[in-house]
């Protein structure tokens, strides 16, 4: 396959609606918030979301979660000692080439291997922002309790089943996030404009597979991917400068949203024809 010739910026608008996008386990799991009030999910979670769905797609994984391990590798270490031996057998260039070509996550977000004694960096191609959502979110925490013994009772004393717990969800927010896909760092990992298609395919796809407890089946769900492709390695303008292009806001001030219909989420079309011209192109995709 071709390495990627052509710099890729993108911005992803997805809903959450009574769901825990992303529990911070500093503040008792609660949804992520900024001090403004803004909702917020890590870039780190949201590429654990995007290598799951490589590994749905049936892409092998370095970084793969311990509930969905398909290689009997409880370890990074362990995975990695399985591919390569010592550091006189396998030398570095040949375990950084070799771990590029293997893994999809290593390939596209990078990885430092810190095993067999070794101190490997490799840089990814894509990177991405925390999300943040488009106004400040309702954070509801509601008490729970549970119906049944989790334990037996000791000698003649009767356990009481009404244990207390706290549930936290956003009541509703539309969350944005942006990243780039850099052609200069793809050359050295191998990432190719095929491997980018899988990137705009899990993203389209994000939270297929992905639900549970916190996170509801339908209660979050891509709305929309923008996906800039420059006509060069370089790029026709910064990444930033293609982000805002890229404008969304409340429609009415002053009144909390509560679906996707009540932003205003659209390109700036003067902004755009004039990089158009220079050879950008965009693609504007739905969810799946």
């Amino acid at each position: 396959m071709e390495v990627l010739q052509n710099k890729i910026d993108f911005v992803m608008f997805f809903s959450v609606a009574g769901a825990n996008p992303n529990g911070d386990p500093l503040n008792e799991n609660m949804p992520r918030i900024d001090y403004d009030g803004y909702g917020e999910v890590s870039d780190v979670c949201i590429k654990r979301k995007i290598r799951n769905r490589m590994q749905d797609m049936g892409y092998s994984l370095f970084v793969q979660s311990n509930d969905r391990i398909d290689d009997q590798k409880k370890s990074l270490e362990e995975r990695f000692n399985s591919e390569f031996d010592s550091p006189k057998k396998d030398p570095d260039d040949k375990v950084y080439q070799a771990s590029c070509e293997k893994w999809m996550d290593v390939r596209s977000f990078g990885q430092v291997m810190t095993f067999q004694k070794r101190s490997i960096g490799v840089r990814g191609p894509v990177s991405l922002t925390l999300a943040k959502s488009l106004s400040p979110v309702d954070v509801i925490s509601m008490q729970i309790t549970r119906s049944t013994n989790g334990m037996e009772a000791k000698e003649d004393k009767v356990r009481s089943s009404d244990t207390m717990g706290m549930k936290h969800f956003v009541d509703y927010g539309v969350y944005m996030v942006k990243g780039s896909i850099n052609p200069y760092f793809a050359e050295k990992t191998g990432f190719s404009a095929e491997d980018a298609e899988v990137v705009k395919e899990a993203l389209c796809s994000l939270f297929v597979n992905d639900s549970s407890s916190a996170r509801p089946e339908g209660s979050m769900e891509v709305k929309k991917l923008y996906w800039f492709t420059h006509p060069n390695k370089l790029g026709v303008v910064s990444s930033a400068k293609i982000h805002g292009l890229v404008e969304a806001k409340e429609l009415e001030k002053g009144s909390k949203a509560k679906k996707y219909e009540d932003y205003s989420i659209q390109l700036n079309q003067q902004k755009l024809a004039s990089l158009e011209s220079k050879g950008l192109k965009v693609e504007e995709l739905n969810g799946l």
